[in-house]
């Protein structure tokens, strides 16, 4: 049993978790799902939101119950832990997947679910899929994954993309289920009409494919693609049909920089931390908590100190299991520290400690934890 489970319903079980532990505030994180939801619906767009940020099937769950028609996931792993979620349909792999024994398991997804969507890139990966799902007996949607100008994934340009388009749809167990563009490098654009200005730039491609396709005879079923950061500039562009931002259900330090709307920082809330406690109170200038590069991403922004600690206090990395906190706190004191990059972060807890105020209320486990293969 995990040691934080005998919490449960406690007033002020909060003081008493061991940690550190990965806590969301449950009030933050429902006003997100709910602006999300809202913002999808008055711009008429579906909402599939990427689950490699939260790894999570309550969370999943939860999405799918205010409005999602789907999820997103990086990773067959993910998708195998993820396809078990309750309400769920509809799943996209938005990566490549290549090799026998991936595709074979992907295959195994397929059978267990409605629909299973997988992005591809290329001729050679139309054609494994195919032959892993025909070998299987499942069909799978293949959605042609378009490069933003990143060149990460994705075929270059719309001629490339409507060419593996007519290529998909003449495969055996596959069928063209459309295409995606997520523009990754706009996303955390601090200034909005600059942001605005690359996401655009970026679903160019897909637009113009999108048209090719369409005088073809192969009109594209969705346009998929989208993030946080972008979100509210790609719903007026006319191009996407669906959304896919995952991390507006926790956000983090560094989309907490970001304007995610014109007049100022966006609908959401911060709701995912990681409370520490103080285990060293023995130098002047700084305490030593128990939380360390084992507890946060840090491909990123520092995590930022919002509770037990001055306004001002800033917090360093001393180690795998400690960091340091500049401010003169007692021995044994909680300090609440909000996620710099959300989705790694995650990665790195097996459960979510699930608060209401300083009362625990649930714990949740990460499903897909790790689940990179």
């Amino acid at each position: 049993m995990h040691p934080n489970r005998a919490l449960i319903g406690v007033p002020g079980g909060r003081a008493d978790l061991a940690t550190p532990a990965l806590v969301l505030d449950l009030a933050a994180f429902e006003h997100n799902l709910a602006a999300m939801a809202a913002a999808a619906r008055a711009s008429g767009l579906a909402l599939r939101p990427h689950a490699k940020t939260h790894k999570c099937q309550a969370i999943a769950a939860r999405q799918l119950a205010v409005g999602a028609i789907g999820l997103c996931v990086a990773k067959t792993g993910e998708a195998e832990a993820l396809a078990s979620t309750p309400g769920l349909r509809s799943l996209l792999v938005t990566s490549p997947v290549i090799g026998a024994s991936a595709l074979a398991r992907l295959a195994g997804v397929a059978a267990r679910l409605p629909e299973l969507l997988v992005a591809v890139d290329s001729d050679a990966g139309a054609g494994a899929l195919s032959a892993a799902a025909t070998k299987a007996g499942v069909r799978i949607g293949a959605v042609v994954d378009i490069d933003p100008g990143i060149h990460r994934t994705g075929v270059a340009g719309p001629a490339a993309a409507a060419a593996l388009a007519r290529t998909v749809a003449n495969l055996p167990g596959l069928w063209f289920a459309g295409l995606q563009c997520y523009a990754g490098h706009a996303q955390h654009i601090e200034d909005f009409a600059t942001r605005a200005e690359i996401a655009r730039m970026a679903l160019a491609d897909m637009a113009a494919a999108a048209e090719m396709l369409r005088d073809a005879g192969l009109p594209p079923p969705m346009l998929t693609g989208g993030g946080t950061g972008t979100f509210a500039q790609e719903a007026g562009f006319g191009v996407l049909t669906e959304l896919q931002a995952g991390s507006y259900v926790f956000m983090d330090v560094e989309y907490d920089a970001v304007a995610l709307e014109a007049g100022g920082a966006g609908p959401f809330r911060a709701a995912l931390f990681v409370d520490a406690r103080v285990i060293s109170a023995n130098t002047a200038d700084f305490v030593t908590v128990d939380a360390g590069y084992k507890s946060f991403a840090t491909d990123g922004p520092k995590p930022r100190v919002v509770a037990g600690a001055p306004a001002d206090s800033e917090f360093a990395f001393m180690g795998d299991e400690h960091g340091a906190i500049f401010a003169a706190l007692p021995l044994g004191g909680l300090v609440r520290l909000q996620a710099p990059h959300c989705d790694p972060t995650v990665n790195l807890h097996d459960v979510i400690h699930v608060l209401d105020g300083d009362t625990l209320v649930d714990i949740w486990p990460v499903e897909a934890r790790g689940r990179s293969a």
